[in-house]
């Protein structure tokens, strides 16, 4: 049976501990209590937030004035497919990261470049979550969510999910619920090619190369650990909610404008990062441009700070408010756009705040 409580802080229930009270918290771990909690927050007109891990989220001082559902579905069934295609059907609530160990332990190539990424397995489709070369959408072939418009439960393909640089049909969206996740992942001793130069060179390899899963893994959660991106309680650094702006990628005419700006800022010479995406785009580093504007690690606003250890994740140190956070949000943002003339997006979902 579902748990219903009244004036849960958020805050615990977020990487970022911050947030304030939600007015009504229940706690699904079925999915026909899950389903159950969202009809009933629709039926009664209440506002409603679907809470994973919270790694995500950014949520109000002030809270919540509505329901919470906190996704606690756990589950994990594996069928075979076509080859050696493995399917895994995998239920919202699972913890991201011991997914990822189990396939890694159990010889299931696809998600290997993902490990220690905070999170439930619910909130991966949502933002098309991916690192150092993979992404979710790679592996994933359905996701099965409660449609909140046909108050029915629906299945999603690949194609419906649209799947974009961190975003698909369920960012901004809130119809669909989601409720478990399926992957194609392949049965293999090794990686799937190394992708992300980084991760080459902490390897010893040449991109397009392949390591033992095991390999993999270990390596970036080593590299991941070393920019604060693994969640430690004695470190300050990982209580963040992970990079908090996306890659911005730019058409052609943004690009030639950063070309002059960096070149007017910086130097005739310098240069920047740049990796070729569809449609003539370009995509550039979110870190590099907010370094280059002046903004280093451990800068600090008020009570809260970027990351001692790597730019993109804004920290929460120990006493910040919401508040806080998001004033350092608006400096970083407003300080890139002027100086280079790049807008930053925020990565996390934004609870009754805006930047």
């Amino acid at each position: 049976m579902a748990v219903f409580a009244e004036d849960v802080n958020l805050a615990g229930y977020t990487t970022l501990r911050l947030g304030g009270p939600a007015r009504r918290f229940v706690e699904a771990t079925t999915e026909d209590e899950l389903v159950a909690a969202v009809r009933k927050a629709d039926d009664e007109g209440e506002p409603l937030l679907v809470l994973g891990g919270g790694s995500n989220l950014v949520v109000s001082d002030d809270g919540f004035a509505g329901t919470v559902v906190h996704v606690g579905t756990r589950g994990t069934e594996r069928a075979s497919a076509e080859g050696d295609t493995v399917l895994v059907r995998v239920q919202a609530g699972e913890d991201w990261d011991p997914f990822v160990a189990r396939c890694v332990s159990d010889g299931l190539a696809g998600v290997e470049c993902l490990s220690g990424i905070p999170g439930r397995v619910g909130a991966t489709p949502i933002q098309n979550v991916g690192a150092y070369g993979q992404d979710v959408s790679e592996t994933i072939v359905a996701v099965r969510a409660y449609d909140r418009e046909a108050r029915a439960v629906v299945t999603l393909d690949r194609d419906a999910c649209r799947f974009t640089y961190r975003h698909s049909v369920f960012k901004g969206n809130d119809r669909y619920v989601v409720l478990d996740v399926t992957y194609a992942l392949h049965e293999a001793e090794e990686s799937q090619p190394v992708a992300y130069a980084e991760l080459a060179r902490k390897l010893g390899v040449q991109p397009g190369d392949r390591v033992t899963l095991k390999e993999a893994r270990h390596a970036v959660l080593e590299l991941r650990q070393g920019k604060g991106m693994v969640l430690d309680p004695a470190d300050p650094d990982t209580r963040s909610a992970g990079s908090f702006f996306t890659n911005p990628i730019l058409d052609p005419g943004q690009l030639a404008e950063l070309e002059r700006r960096v070149a007017e800022r910086l130097g005739p010479d310098a240069v920047f990062p740049r990796f070729p995406e569809a449609g003539d785009r370009v995509k550039t580093s979110a870190a590099w441009l907010i370094d280059r504007a002046g903004f280093g690690k451990g800068h600090a606003r008020g009570s809260a700070r970027i990351s001692t250890k790597h730019t993109l994740a804004l920290t929460n140190p120990g006493d910040a408010r919401t508040a806080d956070l998001l004033a350092l949000a608006r400096e970083v943002r407003d300080g890139v756009r002027d100086a280079f003339g790049v807008e930053l997006v925020n990565e996390p979902v934004l609870v009754g705040v805006a930047l």
